[in-house]
């Protein structure tokens, strides 16, 4: 197969139509359609299932459908990329971050840095922490913000800082005297991300050091819906402050920093150690951390946060 035939499939599935993928990539239908049909020799299956009004992706087909999107979309960045590093005015940069931190902080970032680089290509990639590490590995983006990067030998890591992970319980949900302390936890329905996430394996870890069992109630990836969840009173759960700060604004959850022992997650930035930093990847960094500290000295725990060395913690 080449990349002709995998962009003419991808214009037809999302067209949905021969003819009017071929209208929009100014091509002749029964080329259009030899070439998916070349594909699907190649491949041995059926990628699109004809019907009266056009055409539907098979299973098969949605499968290659994401694939051929991402290896389409590699090969553009790649061109991109060598026609950058030919001209020391241009450049290209690749970033990871999680969600929450790039719906907070993520367009003044890239305003920011867009000033001060306006010829630099900047692709901004959205995970988990899990994808995150993923794609500096395989070289997707050239660093990432992760929570609890494990210590792998492939990765330098620079951390940023540390805060405790606060329990979200829905309103009117009283506080103990006490506070909530980790003990609490095997008696409150959980809603926590599945494995590997970064959160759940910090959460579980602490669990295990502290001789309790969580009560799992619901095993839920997205921060969004989690909040949703506990607001309506399906149960509790464990997040950090930098995620629910609109929810403690307007009232919608009650949160309380979980006590003896709290629970900490570290947030770094991650890079593949071979990898030379280039310097707008240097003064991407940069300006991250000064755009997160005052950010997060708006924060409601603030004083419960602690800033680290900006220096690898695994830089044996």
């Amino acid at each position: 197969m080449d990349i002709r035939e995998l962009r003419s499939f991808i214009h037809v599935a999302r067209a949905g139509s021969f003819s009017r993928a071929a209208a929009e990539l100014y091509i002749a239908q029964p080329a259009l359609s030899r070439q998916v049909a070349k594909l699907e020799e190649e491949i041995g299956v059926e990628l699109l299932a004809r019907h009266g009004r056009g055409v539907r992706l098979t299973a098969a087909g949605a499968r290659l459908l994401e694939r051929a999107e991402m290896i389409s979309n590699m090969v553009s960045e790649t061109g991109e990329h060598v026609r950058a590093t030919a001209d020391e005015e241009r450049g290209y940069l690749a970033v990871g971050l999680p969600p929450t931190m790039g719906a907070l902080i993520g367009a003044e970032l890239v305003r920011d840095f867009r000033e001060v680089y306006p010829r630099v290509a900047l692709h901004i990639r959205e995970g988990q922490s899990s994808s995150l590490q993923e794609w500096v590995a395989d070289r997707r983006v050239d660093l990432a913000v992760v929570y609890n990067q494990p210590p792998l030998d492939a990765f330098k890591v620079r951390p940023l800082y540390s805060e405790p992970m606060i329990l979200i319980a829905p309103p009117g949900t009283p506080i103990p005297k006490d506070g909530f302390q980790i003990r609490d936890l095997a008696s409150l329905p959980l809603i926590l991300p599945g494995m590997p996430h970064s959160n759940r394996r910090v959460i579980e870890h602490a669990a295990v050091q502290n001789g309790i069992r969580l009560r799992l109630e619901l095993e839920v990836d997205s921060v969004a819906l989690t909040k949703k969840l506990v607001r309506a009173g399906v149960g509790y759960s464990i997040l950090t402050s930098i995620a629910i700060r609109d929810e403690l604004a307007s009232g919608d959850l009650v949160a309380e920093v979980i006590t003896r022992p709290s629970i900490r997650s570290t947030v770094a930035i991650t890079t593949l150690r071979e990898n030379p930093l280039s310097r707008f990847a240097t003064d991407w960094m940069a300006m991250l951390r000064e755009k997160l500290k005052r950010f997060v000295g708006t924060e409601q725990w603030n004083e419960d946060i602690v800033w680290l060395d900006n220096e690898a913690t695994n830089s044996n």
